[in-house]
């Protein structure tokens, strides 16, 4: 069925009868007090007590970015009886694969503000099953709480690093150059994304720049039992999003 965030005649069909949440903040939506979280309130009106929110890493401590914002107001539905997981994860290797792909391909190069600081990655399909997996489990026994989860995978690396797996992977050069903030807003725009979108992103690779983006966590690994893919054998596998 339709559902907009910012149309709430399409709230009520859609959170019919509660059940389980997996929230995605849309990235054009940059207000998550605007266009977020109404949606939310609904949702619980209409009898949902179990979220899984797709946040990002860091986001507790980084009011910046709009899922601050979306953290501070789930963890405040906990006296409701809402149980949420902020699933806190690092960076999609998929914006390599997408936002970031012409670049790539017609270009040999990633153009992202990061400067020389280290990333810490993980594979959206990664994230996406320890999501399930959550959402399907048994409810916890005791009161309704939100709980963070740190999603990355085993490796934090400078995008230098990115470059040279992209190198060996498509044997072909990729560089990586630093631009300024300033520089990448104004390519991604030209590039045709929204302002809301291209400055959630100068914010998220401002965090990698200061050097609070390379941190990695074992939870991933274990909500999923086993070891999270690692960048080349994600890059091996989406190849054809830079051919």
């Amino acid at each position: 069925m339709r559902f907009d965030f910012t149309d709430p005649a399409t709230y009520a069909a859609a959170f019919a009868g509660g059940g389980p949440l997996f929230l995605l903040r849309p990235p054009a939506l940059g207000d998550a007090r605007r266009d977020i979280l109404p949606a939310v309130d609904a949702a619980v009106a209409a009898g949902v007590r179990r979220v899984a929110f797709l946040s990002v890493q860091g986001a507790e401590q980084n009011p910046a970015v709009p899922h601050h914002a979306i953290e501070r107001h789930l963890e405040g539905l906990a006296a409701a009886g809402v149980a949420s997981a902020l699933l806190r994860a690092a960076f999609f290797m998929q914006n390599l694969s997408t936002v970031h792909a012409a670049d790539i391909r017609d270009l040999g190069e990633i153009l992202v503000p990061a400067g020389g600081g280290r990333t810490a990655f993980v594979d959206a399909a990664d994230v996406g099953e320890a999501a399930a997996r959550l959402l399907l489990a048994p409810a916890a026994p005791g009161p309704a709480a939100a709980v963070g989860y740190e999603l990355t995978g085993r490796e934090a690396l400078t995008y230098d690093e990115v470059a040279a797996v992209l190198t060996r992977v498509l044997g072909r050069p990729v560089a990586y150059r630093h631009p300024g903030a300033l520089r990448f807003y104004r390519h991604m725009r030209r590039r045709g994304f929204a302002r809301g979108y291209v400055g959630v992103m100068v914010a998220l690779y401002t965090t990698a720049r200061l050097g609070l983006a390379g941190h990695l966590s074992p939870e991933l690994e274990a909500l999923l039992g086993r070891a999270p893919t690692d960048l080349e054998t994600f890059a091996r596998r989406e190849a054809g999003a830079w051919r």
